[in-house]
């Protein structure tokens, strides 16, 4: 069973239109609450699809600035009869209890989190071509199996020049964030020479994310907050956003996209 058969459930509802109703199967993104413990201690309880259990876990504890590294993990044990996540340090790291928190749907960034950060380096040789920037958006949209038999979740992925390397779904758009983070951590791939690409609004939250893993540009099907915006220039990352029918808008960072 692959990993999209094991989160898409199908149930009995109702088709109706102005004229008639009928009953009809469909399917569905299943909603879980993972916890992720650390060091046998519960850190967080998340709302998620229940996918990549140990590349959340790990991306969202990179994100709380908890871990910063794989060598900082010992091991990652995944307990799915219960939804938990045991992520084990090789030192038993203090972390504050304000890390323990409960996410739904959405995130929420401390200011403090985001006043830690400093304004990215990047290269003056980066470059983003608006023809890689359409390829790199089709491909997304095209690869989000899991929407396309659900119409439930959230779908980014993580791109060098106009080829996708990673992609995950979830029913958080955040979460999606984290396990791009976790991915590139638990392999210890550096991912400042990459493109983030999501389908939902990138929001002050995404924003975070993306600079703490030290990615440069965002492509999004959607349009940042201005909140977004003002971080986004802030943090020196190029974005580009409402990414469809051949157009899109550069937010932040132009000079580095070119035709």
């Amino acid at each position: 069973m692959n990993n999209k058969n094991k989160v898409i459930k199908t149930i009995d509802i109702y088709c109706a239109d102005s004229d008639s109703m009928s009953p009809a199967p469909v399917k569905i993104i299943q909603e879980v609450s993972l916890e992720i413990l650390l060091n046998g201690k519960s850190a967080a309880n998340i709302a998620c699809a229940g996918s990549y259990p140990d590349e959340l876990a790990a991306g969202f504890l990179k994100s709380e600035k908890i871990i910063s590294s794989r060598d900082q993990i010992l091991k990652i044990e995944i307990n799915n009869d219960t939804r938990r996540v045991n992520v084990i340090l090789k030192e038993d790291k203090k972390y504050n209890a304000a890390n323990v928190t409960n996410i739904a749907s959405s995130g929420a960034r401390g200011q403090a989190h985001i006043d830690s950060l400093l304004p990215l380096n990047v290269p003056d040789s980066f470059r983003i071509k608006t023809g890689a920037a359409l390829k790199l958006m089709k491909d997304l949209l095209d690869g989000t199996q899991i929407h396309k038999e659900t119409h439930g979740t959230h779908c980014s992925a993580l791109a060098r020049e106009d080829q996708i390397f990673v992609l995950r779904e979830d029913i958080g758009r955040h979460n999606t964030i984290d396990m791009l983070a976790g991915y590139c951590l638990l392999r210890e791939i550096n991912a400042d020479d990459a493109i983030l690409l999501t389908t939902g609004r990138i929001s002050s939250e995404i924003v975070y994310k993306a600079w703490n893993m030290g990615i440069p540009a965002i492509i999004s099907h959607s349009a940042p907050t201005l909140k977004a915006v003002e971080l986004l220039r802030k943090a020196n990352i190029t974005s580009i956003g409402y990414v469809r029918g051949g157009k899109m808008n550069i937010y932040s960072q132009e000079r580095r996209v070119i035709i």
